[in-house]
C-alpha cells in the first residue's frame, strides 16, 4: 500500500514512534524478567532448600530486630542489626527478619544507597548463641547456611550502593555481614574479626568467598587462619576498609558516625536514581559473571538507560565535561 499525503504521512510518523515507545517498553520488561540479578535464590527445592520451612524453625529463636528506615528524599536507606544486650548477634527470628528487609529494598525502586549498620555503637557479633546450640546438627545447619548466604547474596546484589557502617566489633557472622556491602567504613575503635575458627568452623554465610575478593586469597587466608584483629590500619592496608571515619562531637552521640557515613556515601549516590541503579549493576555482574556473561548483562543494562529520561536531559544541556 502506498502512502499518500502530509496527514498520512503525519499518521505514519506517529505510527512508528507509538511502535518505537511499545518497543521500547517491551524491552525493558524482557531484560527485566530475565536478569540474572533478580534470581529469587541461590538455591532450589533440588538443594533441599526450603524457604518457608527454614523460617519457621528460626523463628522458634526470638530476640532482636532488624530495622529498616528509607529515606525518600535522598534515596539511602539505614538498615540496622537492633540486640544491644548480646552484641547485635542475630536470633533466629532476625535471620527471618534481614531476608524480610531485603525483600522490601528489592522493590523500593526510587532507592540508591544502603548504610548496614548495628545499635548502640557495635556492629554485630554473629549468631545468638542459643540458636546456634539449638540447630547444632549437620541438617538444620546447613538450612540456616542456605538460607543466610541467599539473604546475604541478594543484600549484596541489591541496585543499592552499600556501605558497612563498622563500630566497635565485627565479630563472626558479623565480619561476614560486612563483606556483603559494596564498602566497609570503620570507625577508630572498631576490629573486624573472623572469629569462626575460636569456634570449630569456617565461615557459613559467604563470608568467606566474598573475603577472597576483597583482599585476596592470601590475605583471606591469613584473616581466617589466624583470626586476625582487623583494626582501622591494617583494613585500610590490605583493602578490607574503605575509609576510616573522625570522631563524632561529642553531643552527637552514636549518630555522629551514621551522619559522617551518609556524607561519605551521599558523594556515590548523587544523580538520577535509574544511573545509580544501573551502574550498581552492571558492577555486580561484572564481579560475579564471567566475561562474556557480564558483557551481555552489561549490555542489557545500557538498553535500559540509553534514550532515558536521564540521558535525553544530558544531551541537552551538554554536560559531558562539567
Amino acid at each position: 500500500m502506498l502512502w499518500g499525503g502530509t496527514v498520512t504521512q503525519q499518521t505514519a510518523h506517529k505510527n512508528t514512534m507509538v511502535i518505537c515507545v511499545l518497543g521500547r517498553y517491551l524491552l525493558k520488561s524482557s531484560l527485566c524478567s530475565r536478569s540474572w540479578w533478580r534470581k529469587s535464590s541461590l538455591y532450589s527445592a533440588g538443594h533441599g532448600f526450603q524457604p518457608e520451612e527454614i523460617r519457621d524453625k528460626l523463628r522458634a529463636f526470638p530476640g532482636g530486630a532488624v530495622d529498616l528506615l528509607t529515606q525518600g528524599e535522598t534515596g539511602l536507606a539505614v538498615l540496622t542489626v537492633n540486640n544491644p544486650s548480646r552484641m547485635n548477634a542475630f536470633s533466629g527470628a532476625m535471620m527471618v527478619e534481614l531476608e524480610e528487609r531485603v525483600s522490601q529494598l528489592e522493590s523500593w525502586t526510587q532507592g540508591k544507597g544502603l548504610i548496614v549498620r548495628g545499635a548502640a555503637g557495635t556492629f554485630c557479633s554473629g549468631s545468638d548463641l542459643n540458636a546456634v546450640r539449638a540447630i547444632s546438627n549437620p541438617q538444620d545447619g546447613m538450612k540456616m547456611c542456605m538460607f543466610m548466604q541467599d539473604a546475604l547474596t541478594r543484600l549484596q546484589r541489591l541496585p543499592l550502593v552499600s556501605v558497612a557502617l563498622v563500630e566497635g566489633r565485627a565479630l563472626g557472622g558479623g565480619s561476614e555481614l560486612s563483606t556483603a556491602c559494596d564498602f566497609r567504613l570503620m570507625t577508630p575503635d572498631s576490629v573486624i574479626q573472623f572469629v569462626h575458627k575460636h569456634m570449630g568452623l569456617v565461615p557459613g554465610w559467604g563470608g568467606a568467598a566474598r573475603l577472597v575478593r576483597l583482599v585476596g586469597d592470601r590475605h583471606a587466608l591469613r584473616l581466617l587462619g589466624g583470626a586476625l584483629k582487623v583494626d582501622p590500619e591494617l583494613g585500610l592496608r590490605i583493602g578490607l576498609a574503605d575509609g576510616v571515619l573522625g570522631e563524632g562531637a561529642p553531643q552527637d552521640g552514636d549518630e555522629g558516625a551514621l551522619r559522617q557515613a551518609e556524607e561519605w556515601l551521599s558523594r556515590y549516590t548523587k544523580g538520577p536514581a535509574e544511573v545509580i541503579r544501573a551502574a550498581k549493576r552492571v558492577v555486580s555482574s561484572g564481579r560475579e559473571l564471567p566475561l562474556t556473561e557480564a558483557l551481555r548483562a552489561e549490555k542489557e543494562v545500557f538498553g535500559t538507560v540509553w534514550g532515558g529520561e536521564a540521558n535525553l536531559r544530558a544531551l541537552a544541556g551538554k554536560t559531558k565535561h562539567k
